[in-house]
């Protein structure tokens, strides 16, 4: 009797996968129609769920019944503020933030809160699980694209090794998913569960080279800076371009920071152009995703258990500041991303800043961090204007860059302050001097109140100190925050950063 071989079987899923993807295409376009009612019945259901918890009672969300009624009962919070209904969770409690306990914690490193713990409900963890799917069964569904089903696929995680907090599961929420991967995708993930486990970055990533080297990759997911990483030992290894190794992988699966800046030096890596499909997940939920090759931005997922508001960038540290609904956003502007959901977390600030750049359908971008900014001269620079008149600036001088940061220099007598920017180049721009000029000119022309600091003489030209190869790399090793979800800030609006830089500058 014949039986199937493992290619017959590869091949059997890639086409299997066809016509689910078609139906969750579709669900999704019909999800853009819907999107406002959607919200509304979100909340609905939230209040339905919530009033009952311990957090319910105290805001009295029996007696809330639409969207102004709920921002005057749930003031906006951050996590340190969540913090002591969280720590009731870990002493065992029941129906705090939603009903019963959560099925894990995710923990994570906050950059001003220490370690946090995010719950996941049973209710919630369809939203992590399933958006990702979703993303890539839209890109099937557009592309024709389903060749890459048949192959590996690596996701480059944290540890799935769980560890118990208050008696509930607890571990980095990329470790968390890696326990729910379908049982029909088993056989094509890598690296190994062994691999996956280990702690050290280095040592992780040395093993996963090992493990791929030789495989029939198709779809690489991860933060574009530990990706780039990756493709960087590959080549060492093997003297080769990733596309050489690797001649069927076709789809590039990211998230975590903005892909701008990395884009041109990874592709370069690959050695050629490939799909990329871009993800904004975090702890606290799976926001967004990008649907189409064709369309800009990340469709917001406006029925995932997930209730938006939106605050105006510059009211976010007001007393009582506006609160809008999806259906009052505007294009074009920035807002604090502030949620609720079926996780439990109510009124919770997000710290992201996104932009829509339309609603119809809702697609945004993500501009950046809250904390992360420059405001030392009262110029409150963006993450999105750097970045952006980075990009144009490297572009205009041909340099190719593999990581920055910005930070202020102070100094007190006037007009000797400045922004210092600290630049790992791959390909330095042939005339340093214009290069300056040029990141100056598109900050000046992106921020308004940048431009009259430097007309008015209170600031000077921007400086830009090299950073050696490899410097972030080393920097974040010596702070012990190599690999896995951590990023380098693009803005600080201190010197910490920037002095930690200090021993990794080009002398």
């Amino acid at each position: 009797m014949p039986t199937l071989t493992d290619l017959d079987m590869m091949n059997l899923k890639s086409l299997l996968a066809r016509p689910f993807a078609n139906y969750i295409y579709n669900k999704t376009r019909k999800g853009m129609q819907t999107a406002i009612e959607d919200q509304d019945d979100i909340l609905k259901m939230l209040l339905k769920h919530g009033r009952n918890t311990v957090f319910g009672k105290e805001h009295r969300l029996d007696l809330v019944t639409d969207q102004a009624g709920f921002a005057q009962a749930v003031p906006i919070r951050d996590y340190e503020q969540f913090k002591p209904y969280i720590e009731q969770i870990k002493e065992g409690k029941q129906n705090i933030l939603w009903k019963g306990r959560p099925l894990y914690f995710a923990k994570t490193s906050g950059t001003t809160s220490g370690v946090k713990y995010i719950p996941i409900t049973k209710d919630s963890i369809d939203n992590h699980i399933n958006t990702a799917r979703n993303a890539l069964l839209c890109y099937m569904a557009e592309t024709g694209n389903s060749a890459f089903a048949s192959g590996k696929m690596i996701f480059l995680s944290g540890s799935p090794e769980l560890e118990r907090v208050g008696n509930i599961p607890t571990g980095r929420l990329s470790g968390i998913v890696n326990h729910h991967v379908p049982s029909y995708l088993r056989a094509n993930q890598l690296p190994s569960y062994e691999t996956n486990c280990i702690e050290d970055w280095e040592t992780k990533l040395d093993k996963i080279v090992q493990e791929t080297l030789n495989k029939d990759m198709t779809l690489i997911s991860g933060i574009p800076p530990w990706m780039q990483m990756y493709f960087d030992r590959l080549t060492e290894r093997s003297g080769k371009k990733v596309s050489e190794l690797f001649p069927n992988f076709s789809v590039m699966v990211q998230g975590g920071v903005n892909f701008e800046p990395y884009k041109a030096r990874m592709f370069e890596s690959i050695g050629k152009k490939i799909d990329s499909i871009e993800l904004f997940p975090a702890s606290e939920g799976f926001f967004a995703f990008q649907d189409s090759q064709n369309a800009e931005g990340l469709l917001l997922n406006t029925n995932s258990g997930i209730y938006y508001e939106f605050i105006p960038v510059g009211e976010i540290f007001s007393e009582n500041p506006t609160r809008l609904s999806l259906k009052e956003v505007k294009t074009g502007e920035n807002y604090a991303m502030i949620i609720n959901s079926n996780a439990g977390l109510w009124g919770y600030n997000l710290g992201d800043t996104v932009k829509f750049i339309s609603t119809e359908p809702y697609r945004l971008l993500v501009t950046g961090r809250i904390k992360h900014f420059i405001s030392a001269f009262g110029e409150h620079v963006i993450g999105e204007e750097v970045e952006q008149a980075m990009l144009k600036a490297s572009n205009e001088e041909q340099a190719k860059i593999t990581e920055f940061t910005v930070a202020p220099m102070i100094q007190q007598e006037k007009g000797k302050s400045c922004h210092e920017w600290f630049i790992e180049f791959e390909q330095e721009p042939a005339d340093m001097q214009r290069f300056i000029r040029s990141l100056e000119l598109n900050l000046r022309q992106k921020n308004v109140y940048y431009d009259d600091l430097i007309s008015g003489n209170i600031l000077m030209q921007l400086q830009v100190r090299k950073v050696q190869k490899n410097g972030f790399i080393d920097y974040m090793r010596s702070i012990g925050k190599l690999g896995g979800q951590n990023k380098v800030p693009r803005l600080s609006n201190d010197r910490m950063l920037a002095d930690g830089l200090r021993p990794f500058l080009v002398q």
